[in-house]
């Protein structure tokens, strides 16, 4: 058996910035409402006709994780892509980015697990270098939220939340005989599905549309949330998840060096510090820029963190998520 490692991190967010002073106009809500419920300020929303998608953002992030992996993209030898926003039902992103890098005929797997899609991708990704049938694994974790929301007052308790971008990293063979990823953790609990969910079509095709065209509005078409429910379950499950791969490794929470949970709302994530009793330096919230980018929320907010000297080498970085299913995970990491 090998050991896995992140060898390159990566992120693209638009260009377009959508303040909460910007939402205000659309629904009735307001900056000092929105950063009170969420600690939001702004967020990122693709504008039709830049040239992004959710496969289209994925490659963004993914040629700068490559590039500081030092790998081209005929290194690669799996993609795992996740997100709840695919550009179409199917197929799926995976292999828009396979086509779109020009790579060779590798396997591209699909993750739709929501906001614990990249801890589960991760997972993934590690089980194929740990058993030696791939060296090197691209996983991806991107969204397109604003092509699907609700922009009027009915829909501001998801709206004012969601942000679009991407995140990638490379997920290596690990060459030294200590550290890298050290494991990871998974769980799900299908009796909550109803309180995080969305039934309806892909967001290159959205409900404005379909009800402009069947003269209807199907609101099951929207994102719903019982946001207190997932609050009072996330927090419990986020403290779970953690304590699990900590001493799984025989680690405390002393032992961190940098906490990176899922950005769904800064005060959940504050609750959680605070139960952990885990500083504020040790911890990477970015959720007041880009809201949250579900599948994406981690590998940008992973990238963002390197880019900024946070991490270094044989720092111990433990990521975590919670999210719609519901499902949950966490991963620990010896830079």
């Amino acid at each position: 058996m090998y050991s896995s490692k992140i060898s390159g991190v990566g992120h693209y967010v638009p260009e377009n910035i959508v303040t909460n002073d910007d939402l205000s106009k659309l629904m009735d809500t307001n900056d000092a409402w929105i950063q009170e419920r969420t600690g939001i300020k702004e967020r990122r929303h693709i504008k039709k006709g830049d040239g992004n998608s959710t496969s289209i953002m994925g490659v963004k992030a993914s040629k700068i994780a490559l590039e500081r992996a030092g790998l081209t993209p005929d290194d690669i030898d799996m993609i795992v892509f996740a997100t709840l926003s695919p550009d179409m039902y199917f197929p799926g992103g995976g292999v828009q980015v396979q086509e779109m890098m020009g790579m060779r005929t590798i396997p591209a797997l699909d993750v739709r697990n929501q906001c614990s899609g990249f801890v589960y991708s991760v997972s993934v990704a590690d089980q194929f270098v740990k058993t030696g049938m791939y060296k090197h694994v691209l996983v991806i974790g991107s969204e397109n939220h604003s092509g699907g929301l609700d922009f009027t007052t009915r829909g501001r308790g998801v709206s004012v939340i969601f942000g679009d971008g991407a995140g990638a990293v490379v997920v290596s063979r690990n060459e030294r005989k200590s550290g890298g990823i050290l494991s990871t953790h998974l769980h799900s609990e299908g009796k909550h599905k109803d309180e995080l969910a969305l039934q309806g079509p892909a967001t290159q095709h959205w409900v404005p549309e379909i009800i402009a065209e069947n003269d209807q509005e199907n609101i099951p078409y929207y994102p719903h949330m019982n946001g207190q429910f997932v609050f009072k379950h996330a927090v419990v499950r986020f403290s779970e998840v953690i304590k699990e791969g900590l001493e799984a490794n025989g680690l405390t929470t002393a032992d961190i060096d940098l906490f990176i949970p899922h950005q769904a709302n800064l005060r959940i994530s504050q609750y959680i510090q605070h139960k952990m009793k885990v500083a504020d330096d040790k911890v990477f919230n970015n959720i007041q820029k880009y809201g949250n980018t579900t599948a994406a929320s981690i590998p940008i907010a992973l990238s963002e963190a390197w880019e900024q000297g946070k991490i270094k080498e044989n720092d111990l970085v433990v990521l975590a998520a919670f999210g719609s299913g519901f499902t949950w995970g966490s991963v620990v990491i010896r830079w």
